[in-house]
């Protein structure tokens, strides 16, 4: 997209609409700092870019950053819809923003993703959604790998809340058992979908701080891989549906990029303020279209203004609170490169306690529980959920994966090496660039294991290219498979 060297004036207090076309056979493409350069703007939040993926834009300019302040929820916005939405903020133009909970014309259980960096507003979206489950009747399982720090209100507010990986765990084993029960009573039925309330409850399991559990090196990663993709693939027809929230990072550390490929293409994806990696990632598994281009959510609104070093008050440490918490891109949504923002939830300023407002978001009254008929399949973790007899569940948990980490290394001649092949794919699934075998040899070997040879390496990524784990990405250049 080129701008005229001269551009007429924007009007400070009127909203301005130009749409952009570039001749045919050309692509539109667009750099949003040259955008508003051009036009004089210091603020690009002032200015929102979207495009058919092809030869048009529509770029709006705005007097003053449109989501700079946001009002709470009511009522209403927390209220499925007929298509089984919340509205969980506003997009730049003021619409509402929505997010399925369920979706009814399919009868599927909803699978989604969150991601955001520290501060993004991940945990007060959670809060949130799960307000909202309360509200409409979903039993919500709720895993917080922070020890429950990540939503304390949400205590006795949803029917399982989980504060450890252990307990995590248990909660997926029964989460998985719970949708294979289900799956056999429907089939008894004839039925071939899920319908809320005929006669079983919409359950929806819930990991923040997922890749805690499922990053390289987490103890449970393997069983907790599985365990998130049986639920993907058995969950979704009997009402069983799952989130991950999780920090903006590589996809690996969320159990491979296979794990998650098939959630990011059909489920509720949003996308707080994110790590550039995350975003060629999203591109590579074909969530966004190539060239998509999302305006960098900024970790202050407050525009940056040179002045003189020696100007009076030029070295004072002003206190920003033009944050952006909340501010996010919902991928899955009608409007993927439309920046958006979530409702205000919870007080302004920290609590010292829990925050009354988030509380009042819960509404009155005891969350939903799971239905009588799945209570032998969701076993003795859901029996115990809340109580002291838990700590007694995790601790065997616990041993017995210290039992297999154990026999593994003895297999190992005591040493608990990794296999070479699993640790050239940790070599390449942490790199940002394709590397040769050389390149991958020194990073191989120096991750302390037991010390290999290039040739070894080269054996190996044939056999992983072979096995798809592995892709060629030019003479000589290997890289993860996405």
């Amino acid at each position: 997209m080129s701008i005229a060297t001269t551009t007429p004036a924007i009007p400070d207090d009127q909203v301005v609409e130009l749409m952009v076309q570039v001749p045919p056979g050309q692509v539109i493409k667009y750099d949003l700092a040259a955008l508003a350069s051009a036009f004089e703007i210091t603020d690009p939040g002032r200015i929102a870019v979207e495009t058919d993926g092809s030869r048009t834009a529509l770029v709006t300019i705005y007097p003053s950053n449109p989501l700079a302040v946001m009002p709470p929820p009511t009522e209403a916005d927390m209220t499925m819809d007929a298509h089984g939405r919340i509205v969980v903020g506003r997009y730049h133009n003021g619409r509402p923003a929505r997010r399925k909970l369920f979706d009814p014309r399919t009868g599927s259980a909803v699978r989604a993703l969150t991601f955001g960096t520290t501060g993004a507003g991940k945990s007060r979206t959670v809060q949130y959604v799960l307000a909202c489950e309360k509200r409409n009747g979903i039993v919500s399982w709720y895993g917080d790998l922070k020890g429950g720090q990540s939503a304390p209100e949400a205590r006795g507010q949803v029917d399982w809340l989980a504060t450890s990986q252990e307990e995590v765990i248990l909660m997926l084993r029964a989460a998985v058992a719970v949708a294979q029960a289900r799956q056999a009573r429907y089939a008894a039925l004839g039925r071939n979908a899920f319908v809320i309330g005929n006669p079983d409850p919409l359950l929806s399991v819930r990991i923040d701080e997922a890749n805690r559990l499922l990053e390289k090196g987490a103890p449970y990663r393997e069983e907790a891989t599985y365990l998130v993709k049986e639920l993907g693939r058995t969950g979704r027809s009997v009402g069983v549906g799952e989130e991950l929230d999780a920090q903006a990072g590589h996809l690996e550390e969320l159990g491979g990029s296979d794990t998650l490929r098939a959630m990011l293409k059909e489920g509720e994806v949003t996308l707080l303020r994110w790590s550039s990696s995350m975003m060629r990632q999203l591109v590579a598994d074909g969530l966004l279209p190539a060239g998509t281009q999302l305006m960098p959510i900024p970790k202050s609104l407050k525009p940056k203004v040179l002045r003189s070093q020696f100007a009076a008050g030029a070295g004072d440490d002003d206190d920003d609170v033009c944050d952006t918490q909340g501010t996010a891109y919902l991928l899955s949504g009608p409007h993927p490169a439309s920046m958006m923002r979530h409702f205000r939830i919870g007080s302004i300023m920290p609590m010292p306690g829990l925050d009354p407002e988030i509380l009042a978001l819960y509404g009155p009254g005891d969350p939903a529980r799971l239905e009588d008929t799945s209570f032998d399949a969701a076993g003795e973790a859901y029996a115990a959920r809340g109580t002291d007899d838990m700590a007694v569940l995790c601790a065997a948990v616990r041993e017995d994966q210290q039992k297999q980490a154990a026999k593994a290394a003895a297999g190992n001649g005591g040493r608990g090496a990794k296999l070479l092949e699993d640790r050239i794919r940790i070599v390449l699934a942490d790199a940002e660039d394709p590397l040769t075998p050389d390149e991958i040899t020194v990073l191989v070997n120096a991750d302390g294991g037991a010390l290999v040879k290039v040739g070894s390496v080269r054996n190996r990524l044939g056999l992983l290219a072979d096995a798809g784990d592995v892709t060629r990405a030019g003479r000589g250049l290997y890289e993860i498979a996405r």
